[in-house]
This record gives C-alpha cells, structure tokens and sequence, in this order.
C-alpha cells in the first residue's frame, strides 16, 4: 500500500464521530476510512481526565497498528482532554474537533459572542473557549453542558416536542447572552441542527465541528501531498469494542448508507 492509500483512521467513544466520517465521505470521496467506535466504555463525557487520555491512547495505538497516514479524534471529549499528549506520541498528524470548530467560530462572529453546548467534561475542560479566546482575547465564550442530547439523539428523538423542550430549558440562559454564533460541541449535535435552529432564532449561526474537521483534513493531506489518486477501489472499516447491533442500526442513520465490514474487537490495554 502506497503512502496516498493509506487509510484515514478515525475514533470516537461510540457513534457521535460518524458526523465527522459523513462530512470525510463527502469532501474525501477517494480516500480509504477506518472508524473505531469505544461503544463498551461510551460516554466519555462523564469520566476523569486522566481515564479519558488512557482510553484515547489505547484507540490511537489501534489505528496506529493499522499504519493510517492521519489520525482523527473525532470526540469532543477526547480531543479537549487527550490531543496535545496523543500528538506527542504519534508521528502522524492528529486532527482533533476543537481547533478546527473554534476558527469556524471566530470566523463567522460579528458581535464577538459566541455561545458553546457540550459534554459537561468539554464544557469544564473550557478548551472551546480558550481556543477561541486565543485566536481574538476580545471575544465572549458562554458554554452550557447539555448532556441529555447525546442519549436523545441516540433514540433517534432528533425532533419532537420532548427534543424541543429539553432544548429549550437548556438555551434559556443562552438566548440571553445576546449571542450570534452557537458551536455545536458535540459530534452527537449536528442532527439536532434544525431543532437548535428553531430554539435559538435565525440570528444564530450554528457552527458544525464535523463539517470544520474534514476540511481540516483535506488541508493537511493535501499539504503533505497524502490525498489517494482518484479512481481506486475504496475501502471502508468499521470496529467497534461492544455489540455492533446497535452501533449498525443508528450509525447508519448517522451516516446516511449502509455500514459494512464491521468487526468487534477488543483494544489492547495500557500496561
């Protein structure tokens, strides 16, 4: 296998980072993908800090052990938590969420007001906001956990009145703050987006770190001149570390098609 089909390999702790594989499917359509989902320890949201880096680095050693030439942590979480050791660690590059959604932001405000919604272990990790802040010290960061999201969209409740309530309660305090820019700090979100949208007024731009991450990627291969040569069979890999049922059944509604070559798997545990 030649440097340029070497795959993309992506990690989350279960499905949300699908969002960020759709928006990989669609800007990279060349490019051979493996995607692991920790679906046995999901969530990360509520773990320490320092089980959260140990998780990461065991899916990393994963992927590593199947030589992608890019390495994606496609969890909010993970990538506020994790990034800067795991880059240390690997000589491939390693993409978090957080950068890329952050310039989005910054980029998109103009009343220099930005609202975020997370995990509660992104919201305190405050890794939004300080990265958002060090692109320009004068913008506001107001960040609220919203954890019930993730089991909602789960359900595939990613509409509806119960989904629209919770919303609401959620963005009451939000709506005040006078924000025009709302970041979606959760790969579990951007199927929430027409709900988000209702709740929190026209006037709010809804910035997907999903869509940010792939042409992020983009950039960096096309850089490290890494991008596959179009016309070549592709290859898509799914692992998961629990049951692939119900990672099939709503991953595929992530994702929009079938998910085939799936194979459960048991990560290799830091000694």
């Amino acid at each position: 296998m030649t440097d340029h089909q070497r795959p993309i390999g992506i990690f989350d702790s279960g499905i949300g980072g699908l969002t960020v594989l759709k928006e990989i499917f669609s800007r990279l359509p060349n490019e051979n993908t493996i995607y692991l989902g920790d679906t046995a320890r999901v969530p990360y949201g509520n773990r320490s800090p320092e089980t959260v880096t140990r998780y990461s680095f065991e899916n990393t050693r994963f992927l590593s052990s199947k030589d992608v030439k890019i390495m994606v942590i496609a969890c909010n979480t993970a990538s506020s938590i994790s990034l800067s050791a795991v880059r240390k660690s690997f000589s491939v590059p390693v993409v978090g969420v957080i950068e890329p959604g952050a310039k989005a932001a910054a980029a998109a405000t103009k009343k220099k007001k930005i609202g975020v919604i997370g995990t509660e272990a992104t919201v305190r990790s405050s890794s939004y906001a300080r990265a958002i802040q060090a692109i320009d010290p004068d913008i506001d960061v107001f960040s609220v956990p919203c954890p019930l999201f993730v089991p909602l969209v789960e359900e595939g409740w990613t509409d509806g009145q119960i989904t629209e309530m919770v919303a609401d309660r959620y963005l009451a305090d939000m709506r005040g703050k006078d924000i025009d820019t709302l970041v979606l700090g959760c790969t579990h979100y951007p199927l929430l987006k027409c709900v988000l949208s209702k709740v929190m007024g026209n006037g709010v731009t809804l910035i997907d770190s999903a869509i940010e991450t792939a042409l992020e990627i983009n950039t960096i291969l096309d850089s490290k001149g890494l991008m596959n040569i179009p016309g070549r069979p592709v290859r898509h890999e799914f692992y998961v570390t629990d049951s692939p049922q119900k990672f099939l059944s709503v991953g595929e509604l992530f994702l929009g098609r079938s998910i085939e070559n799936i194979e459960k798997i048991q990560l290799e545990m830091e000694v």
